[in-house]
């Protein structure tokens, strides 16, 4: 065994190769070669030492939990010593050969990432036996007992048993064996075998044929990538296969080794591929991405690399990551993570365009079909189908070129050599104050966003290369930003680049039906200017302890003016990141049925302008979280409140008028119930109160009519939909009402596993409830057909007290192990100005299956009646707002009496939810 040089820990700590051979000799001595128990005695000592060995590593890599080279490199020295021992035993002991013949010779070789000597605790064991000629039967027994006890040992061994000529016809074939096969690293036998391979696979496959090889290399990369998300600021990325991960840089490793013959990165600093600063991010983003996998394996003592939100958790504090500056420790430690992904992207463009150049790998398809069309401006050339700068001492007389390259770049439609991204990131401390504040470098900035109907591509690339940062400070803190939640699926800068790229979709006319709304109000005309400058600033405010909002307002006041902005298109820009959540909150927290809710918003947000410019710009905010947040279900929210502020602004607030819409409904029914009795009619026209026409649209006001005709006192009827316009399944129940009416039927609908979106409880005059709850699947989907018989019957259960909601809750209300780190505490706030006749009691908590029948039991509990529920879920986050009244049908007024229900509620929240997480 050799031992390598620079160990976490001294190398006889970790495995002591003389120590097993003499503890060897002498059982053999005392006890013989019997294979039985001389196999037993190998496996139970080899166990032992692996033991010892791990739990070395693992408090050495405690104590030092970024010497990644030397933590790896010390489980592949443990590796070679469990695999040399066994090989010692089987060879020697098990299957002695005193006159081996020519073709009795085997060699051992560590293959893969076991052969860079680079493994994690729970890595596999990659082996390849090699003979000279064809597999003979001594070979065979000394490989077949050598597994055996590799096996016993718990190791992942992965083997082949394979001649000098198998391997090179083989990996003709396939490039994973001929990825193999570059790593090869000679453990046991003969050593001039392993050599004589590895001069073969040079002179008879490697050679001729770099092209091929990359050229698989990077599909299969793209192929990973795709099956990963696509995305290197997935918040749940997985560190060995996703994009910017260590497979990457891997991939790097084995094209330069094929193509420059090179044993080590460093060896591409003398081949000019790399700079001194790119060697030293390679490394450091390897060094970090190997800590980060090592902690994986240990944390959960297995072969996990998916870094989910539970392991974060986990991760970040046993690497030295703490709680600070408002963030906790895994927003920290993701950020990082995230700052070095985008470092191996970068390296990764870097190396593949020299390979370009050298003629290695292919110019990219998609600029070779385009190539006719492109004509650079001086200054510029075209080299390798890529904007590069001519001269870089004249182009940098001139910093704002530093901006301008990238608008070139928009312009020709071409993408930013690598050669030309270096020189700006040399040259990024030239963008000062005085830079910031030159009216020709604000033009240029804007015209970015404005002129070329994708400003994303710039956005992005500038904020790779650290210009936007530069020239926009204070965004700076928010690049790589992780939000810890499961709701937002991008970092803060990757989320406000989707939302702009949402926006230039639209002027683009490419979301028209998805998007009719926000089409037409971009079409009709408005300030793009102010629109894209709130995008671009409306998260900017994020990370710190202040509300985001109001300290984006404040930092959107000073950066405004300086991107060249008219002052009241800078007052616009502010209000509109104060408020950019207000339209979004509105729509999905409040009843906006209720006439009050639509008078409130149109007071605050005062014109029209502002109305569309904020409609536009909730649009692209929740579109831009992550795909499938958008929804029918949130569409129609936004419109219905669009269409009644719009009303309220042009016609004044009492447009919005509640007798007008109760005489509108109760005609719309009379007209699509034409066909039934005139006396039949007249009675369901004149049970419901106010509310019940102001809240249901006329389908459902229909439903109820049938539900309601000739209902007796003991019977509950329902009736279960598809709502298209809401993405959910529409529940209406009509049955005599009671108090806790509400509970009763969130408590069933929790059980049947429906997901409530959305509710509202009216009783009629005549003393029925009639309730319609939306309801999704686990996916956020509405139910299938073949799923609504269970659904019915166990409602029907719960619902005559044939089964108890709470008990059988108890079983399925558990929380999801990955969101159990998560952190929303619980707020519960009442508001008795929202509307004209409840009380809005919104409760902030986590989410979890049982919580909207516990809040809704503790309302009954203390006498409070529910008229609606507007559940909103923001991922693991949960706010449901309740419209209330008390026993005698007023308002909470009593501060006295809202304390005390506040204090139930959270008891009763606090209580459940550690019932959940048990």
């Amino acid at each position: 065994m050799k031992t390598p040089e620079d160990l976490i820990c001294p190398a006889q700590e970790i495995f002591d190769a003389e120590a097993f051979r003499a503890a060897l000799d002498e059982y053999v001595q005392e006890n013989g070669r019997e294979a039985a128990p001389l196999r037993k005695w190998t496996v139970k000592t080899l166990l032992a030492a692996n033991k010892a060995g791990r739990a070395r590593i693992a408090e050495a890599i405690a104590d030092n939990p970024f010497h990644t080279r030397g933590m790896v490199r010390a489980y592949a020295y443990l590796t070679d010593g469990l695999v040399t021992s066994a090989l010692t035993v089987a060879e020697q002991h098990l299957h002695p050969s005193p006159t081996p013949t020519a073709a009795e010779r085997l060699t051992v070789l560590a293959v893969g990432g076991y052969g860079r000597a680079e493994m994690a605790p729970q890595s596999d064991v990659d082996l390849l036996f090699l003979t000279p000629w064809k597999i003979t039967a001594w070979a065979e027994s000394v490989i077949e007992s050598t597994l055996y006890i590799l096996w016993d040992l718990r190791l992942k061994v992965g083997h082949a048993s394979r001649t000098i000529r198998d391997c090179i016809n083989l990996g003709r074939e396939d490039y994973t064996i001929r990825t193999t096969l570059l790593e090869t690293r000679h453990i046991f036998g003969e050593e001039t075998l392993a050599e004589e391979l590895r001069e073969k696979l040079r002179s008879e496959l490697f050679q001729g044929t770099a092209g091929e090889f990359v050229e698989a290399k990077l599909a299969e990369r793209a192929e990973r990538h795709t099956k990963q998300g696509g995305q290197r600021y997935m918040l749940e990325p997985n560190v060995k296969e996703g994009k910017g991960g260590l497979r990457d840089l891997q991939s790097l490793y084995w094209i330069a080794k094929y193509v420059h013959g090179v044993d080590t990165v460093a060896e591409l600093l003398e081949k000019g591929v790399f700079t001194e600063e790119e060697l030293d991010s390679f490394q450091r983003a390897e060094d970090f991405l190997w800590a980060v996998r090592c902690q994986l394996h240990l944390v959960s003592g297995r072969a996990m690399d998916q870094l989910t939100f539970d392991m974060q958790i986990e991760v970040a504090p046993r690497l030295g990551y703490t709680d600070r500056d408002g963030r906790r420790d895994v927003e920290h430690f993701m950020q990082d993570y995230f700052r070095h992904a985008t470092k191996v992207g970068e390296l990764t463009r870097i190396f593949l365009t020299a390979l370009e150049e050298s003629h290695v790998k292919s110019e990219p398809m998609l600029t070779r079909i385009f190539r006719r069309k492109r004509k650079a401006k001086p200054g510029y050339r075209i080299f390798q189908n890529r904007l590069d700068i001519e001269d870089e001492d004249q182009f940098f007389e001139d910093r704002l070129n530093i901006l301008r390259i990238f608008e070139e770049a928009l312009r020709t439609g071409t993408l930013i050599h690598p050669n030309a991204m270096r020189m700006i990131s040399a040259h990024l401390d030239e963008i000062d104050e005085n830079m910031r504040d030159d009216p020709e470098a604000q033009r240029i900035f804007i015209d970015l966003l404005l002129k070329h109907g994708n400003p994303e591509r710039g956005l992005r690339r500038m904020n790779e290369l650290g210009v936007l940062s530069a020239f926009i400070p204070e965004f700076e803190p928010i690049v790589a930003m992780m939000q810890f939640n499961v709701y937002h699926q991008y970092t803060v800068d990757e989320h406000t680049i989707q939302v702009i790229s949402t926006l230039a979709q639209i002027e683009r006319e490419e979301l028209i039906e998805e998007l009719p709304l926000s089409s037409s109000i971009l079409k009709k005309g408005l300030n793009r200017k102010v629109l894209y400058v709130a995008l671009l600033l409306h998260d900017i405010g994020k990370g710190r302890p202040e509300d985001h909002s109001v300290l984006g307002a404040q930092i959107a006041r000073r950066v405004a003016p300086r991107l060249g902005l008219k002052k009241s298109e800078c007052e616009t820009v502010e209000w509109l990141v104060r408020y950019h959540l207000l339209m979004s909150d509105i729509a999905q927290k409040r009843d906006i049925s209720d006439p009050r809710t639509a008078r409130d918003f149109a007071k605050l947000v005062k014109n029209r302008k502002r109305l569309d410019l904020l409609t536009v710009l909730t649009v692209c905010d929740i579109r831009g979280v992550g795909p499938g947040t958008w929804n029918n279900w949130k569409a129609q929210l936004i419109r219905n409140l669009y269409r009644q502020t719009t009303e309220a602004l042009e016609n004044g607030l009492e447009a919005i008028n509640t007798e007008a819409r109760e005489n509108e409904a109760r005609k719309a029914l009379r007209e699509a119930l034409s066909d039934w009795d005139k006396k039949d009619l007249r009675i369901e026209t004149g049970r419901h109160y106010g509310p019940y026409w102001q809240g249901l649209p006329t389908e459902a006001h229909q439903v109820f009519a049938r539900l309601l005709q000739g209902i007796s006192d003991d019977e509950i009827r329902l009736d279960l939909q598809e709502d298209k316009d809401r993405d959910a399944t529409r529940i209406c129940f009509a049955l005599a009402d009671h108090p806790g009416i509400f509970a009763r039927l969130s408590g069933a609908l929790a059980l049947a596993g429906a997901n409530v979106v959305d509710a509202r409880t009216y009783t009629s005059k005549d003393g029925y409830a009639t309730a319609v709850f939306w309801v999704q699947d686990a996916d956020g989907h509405p139910y299938e057909d073949s799923r609504i018989p269970r659904m019915r019957q166990v409602i029907g259960k719960i619902l005559k007290g044939e089964v108890v909601a709470r008990d059988k809750l108890a079983d399925r209300d558990k929380m999801k192990k990955r969101e159990r780190g998560f952190r929303f505490p619980t707020s519960i706030s009442f508001d008795n100005e929202g509307s004209e006749i409840y009380t809005i009691i919104e409760v902030d908590t986590r989410d979890r299956p049982g919580l909207l029948f516990d809040v809704a039991q503790t309302l009954a509990h203390n006498n409070i009646y529910i008229a609606s529920a507007v559940i909103a879920t923001y991922g693991a986050q949960a706010v449901d707002s309740f419209y209330v009244k008390d026993m005698f049908g007023l308002k909470l007024h009593s501060q006295a009496k809202r304390d005390a229900l506040e204090k139930r509620l959270r008891e009763a929240i606090e209580r459940n939810v550690e019932r959940a997480e048990a």
